[in-house]
């Protein structure tokens, strides 16, 4: 394709040999490069091993007929501008034609100085067309780049706000932080993709996020919750997804809201079980269950990591998702065979 000051590339398909050649002179002096083809075949072959800027195709030609050839054309090679030639004035024609994306119809038998004026202008309206796409594109990435420092920023405020919360409680004090990094080793050992861990990782740091809806008091509470405090306390996940719905993708929402959901089914008033509750979900269940366990809580002490790997496992299938589970015990063996 033409840049800067390369000449254009030109293909001309037209079955009359004196045809292409008149072209060609004519628009070889103009300073463009010329290739020609007599028919549909041959511009298909020329233009799949050297795309063209421009094409001039004579809508009568034997087998396949140059308005035939158009589409394919503007189908595979969107940036070739296309002329017409024809030597019938069918209005109806021609106006098919321009619908499919020629950008002029020259009639046989034509004026030479015209028909460089028309590929001129063609060239013209083609290098327009790439400025308004790179426009767009600029723009586009402009908007999509504020975008995320937008959301990366207002993110950052709430994981803020959630560590404030937690620092307020010497029990709770870094644990979404603990959390997201037990999740993250988690996703690493199950593959996720960049994209899946970086959501991981909101999701995590924001999974309790919901709990500044809750009564501290009852949140607190040393001794054991009544029904009605404990459906009081759960609420934070679909709150907390609610929360944070204006600033993250379907994925984090879903983590959020979903992360105290049981593997079995059997959580208070959830809607879905099994692989049917989001994976970034599943594997914060297992991570937040691992970091309360082996963190002193106000109605008891923190379980050694050998006992909080027994009741873990003890989990599996019921509470827990079991290849979630197999993975984090896979972990803690590698950081701790013994």
């Amino acid at each position: 394709m033409v840049t800067g000051t390369e000449a254009a590339r030109i293909l001309i398909v037209d079955d009359e040999r004196i045809v292409r050649k008149a072209l060609r002179q004519k628009l070889t002096m103009e300073g463009y490069y010329c290739e020609e083809a007599a028919n549909a075949s041959e511009a298909v072959e020329k233009l799949a091993t050297s795309p063209a800027d421009l094409a001039i195709l004579d809508i009568k030609m034997p087998g396949k007929a140059g308005n035939e050839l158009l589409p394919a054309i503007r189908r595979s090679y969107p940036d070739t501008a296309v002329i017409m030639v024809t030597a019938l004035p069918d209005t109806g024609l021609v106006i098919n034609c321009m619908k499919n994306g020629a950008l002029d119809y020259i009639l046989k038998p034509f004026n030479l100085d015209e028909l460089a004026l028309s590929v001129q202008r063609a060239l013209r309206i083609r290098e327009l067309e790439f400025k308004v796409k790179e426009y767009q594109h600029n723009l586009e990435q402009k908007v999509a780049e504020q975008t995320r420092e937008i959301r990366r920023v207002s993110l950052g405020a709430l994981e803020s706000l959630v560590a404030a919360l937690e620092a307020k409680d010497r029990y709770t004090a870094g644990h979404s932080r603990r959390v997201s990094r037990v999740a993250l080793a988690i996703g690493q050992m199950l593959n996720l993709s960049e994209d899946e861990m970086e959501d991981l990782r909101w999701g995590a740091l924001l999974h309790d996020i919901g709990k500044i809806a809750v009564d501290p008091d009852v949140q607190n509470k040393p001794g054991k919750l009544t029904p009605e405090e404990y459906r009081q306390v759960m609420i934070h996940a679909s709150e907390g997804a609610h929360i944070v719905e204006p600033l993250v993708n379907e994925r984090v929402f879903g983590m959020i809201a979903h992360h105290h959901d049981h593997y079995d089914g059997s959580g208070l008033d959830q809607t879905a079980d099994g692989e049917a509750i989001p994976l970034g979900a599943r594997i914060i269940a297992v991570a937040d269950t691992f970091d309360a366990m082996t963190s002193d809580r106000p109605y008891r002490s923190a379980m050694t990591a050998s006992d909080s790997v027994v009741e873990i496992a003890s989990c599996s299938g019921t509470q827990l998702d079991p290849v979630v589970v197999k993975a984090l015990l896979k972990i803690l063996w590698l950081r701790d065979p013994a």
